[in-house]
């Protein structure tokens, strides 16, 4: 409430143009409020109040903007103003900017840079689009194996300003290969004559430059770090990756996975920014798939013409069986989809997954099969609609129902780990993917038991 109070004593002093108090307004606020004020601004007023703000604090609410924002500041600053700000941002944060800019723009955006700043920013962007590359800072501190403590905390006091994080000093050898990470409270509580090699652990784990984004992830979540190392192949230190980088990927992996279990290709952009006619193609690609499936249910529907004409009442029961069929598909393959995600299973457990599904499909199956039985058994004791043969009416659907469940979550159990291990994104195989293909074959499932159990009655 006091946010939103300073908010709008800060917006009456815009509107007054009396930026000394918009200022000092300012200075009583985090780099992150104040970008989320600035959001709410109009894109002039926005350009105002960011040129006021102290270069320091420019710098740090620069880095909390959307790209959107971003870009639209960089359209009105002026070179001058914007190469301070791109030439003082975290190499990780600045490579995340020059992402969303269009190469001509960026080759721009490269020459405002320092030469030095230049060299760091060629290198990162340099490393495959979403790997840990793209996410490190080359700002760490290192020190020697052979160092006391005496001279790290002098090397610290010399270029600490310079490190994106204090929390974690790394041990290199002569040729700058990863020995050890040491926490910095081990230092502060050791005797300043002590050595590096005194204090170490071995215990360091560490990122390859190359892996993918989604690897940092599940590491950083195995060692609950705040900070790790990222090293070459030949296990060279190259810099470090901090956890709210991780914490963005985390997001957009999450929102990604999300988007696709709805049948939707993952957008690019927040879902209010993304242009209706992008909004469209997404989802419009996946709905024709859809469609199309579910063409067969209609050709399914046709071939069993004559049994539906012959017993009506069957008809009654295709809604009840193919959508339990699609809703427990869709309950395994979310389930399993988000356990590939969190590295709870891998593909090497299918097996496992496989035979938890069948008796999860079989209980599940025989729960709806008895619940599909007694509707009919209960209903035919005061109505006369589903016939004199509504006990054989009633196996049908139950044993249909206990089939069409098993076959369901045996599916969507396996086809996010067969796409998992055909390289694919496990969750391209949706929810309304899955219950599409249920659909079709529990339609076939449903009127080949009823084929059995009442011909020569109703068939």
């Amino acid at each position: 409430m006091e946010l939103e109070t300073l908010r709008h004593g800060i917006e009456d002093l815009v509107k007054a143009r009396d930026l000394r108090r918009v200022r000092d307004s300012l200075l009583e606020l985090p780099a992150p409020d104040v970008s989320e004020f600035l959001r709410g601004l109009s894109p002039e007023d926005k350009t105002i109040v960011f040129r006021v703000l102290p270069r320091e604090l420019a710098t740090q609410t620069f880095s909390y903007l959307d790209p959107d924002d971003q870009k639209e500041l960089l359209t009105t600053l002026g070179d001058e103003r914007f190469a301070v700000i791109l030439n003082e941002m975290s190499p990780d944060d600045r490579t995340a900017l020059l992402e969303e800019f269009p190469a001509p723009a960026s080759r721009k955006l490269l020459d405002l840079l320092s030469k030095e700043e230049r060299t760091v920013a060629l290198t990162l962007l340099g490393y495959p689009e979403n790997s840990v590359g793209r996410l490190m800072t080359p700002d760490f501190v290192e020190v020697q194996l052979s160092w006391t403590v005496s001279d790290v905390l002098t090397h610290i006091r010399k270029h600490g300003r310079e490190s994106d994080t204090l929390n974690m000093l790394y041990v290199v050898d002569e040729e700058g290969r990863l020995v050890d990470s040491i926490r910095l409270r081990a230092i502060l509580l050791s005797s300043p004559d002590k050595k590096m090699e005194d204090l170490l652990t071995n215990q360091y784990p560490s990122l390859n430059s190359m892996d993918d984004q989604e690897v940092a992830v599940q590491v950083f979540k195995k060692y609950d770090r705040a900070v790790l190392a990222v090293v070459d192949s030949q296990n060279h230190m190259l810099g470090v990756v901090t956890f709210d980088d991780i914490l963005d990927v985390a997001e957009e992996e999450a929102t990604e996975d999300i988007q696709k279990l709805g049948a939707v290709e993952a957008l690019d952009e927040p879902y209010i920014k993304t242009p209706i006619f992008e909004l469209v193609k997404k989802r419009a690609r996946w709905l024709i798939v859809l469609f199309v499936g579910e063409m067969l249910t209609a050709t399914a529907m046709g071939f069993y013409e004559s049994q539906i004409q012959r017993a009506v009442v069957l008809a009654l029961f295709i809604p009840l069986i193919i959508s339990s069929g699609g809703n427990s598909g869709s309950q395994a393959a979310t389930l399993i989809i988000r356990a590939l995600a969190v590295g709870e299973i891998t593909v090497k457990d299918w097996y496992n997954v496989m035979r938890r599904e069948i008796f999860a499909g079989l209980m599940l199956g025989t729960i709806l099969g008895i619940i599909g039985f007694l509707r009919i058994a209960v209903w035919s004791s005061f109505n006369s609609i589903y016939g004199p043969h509504w006990f054989l009416v009633g196996l049908s659907v139950g044993f249909s129902l206990l089939g069409v469940v098993m076959w369901g979550t045996i599916s969507g159990s396996m086809l996010p780990l067969l796409l998992k291990r055909l390289g694919a994104d496990p969750a391209t195989s949706s929810a309304p993917f899955v219950a599409t293909l249920v659909d079709v074959t529990g339609l076939v499932l449903y009127f080949t038991i009823a084929s059995f159990l009442l011909g020569g009655v109703l068939l």
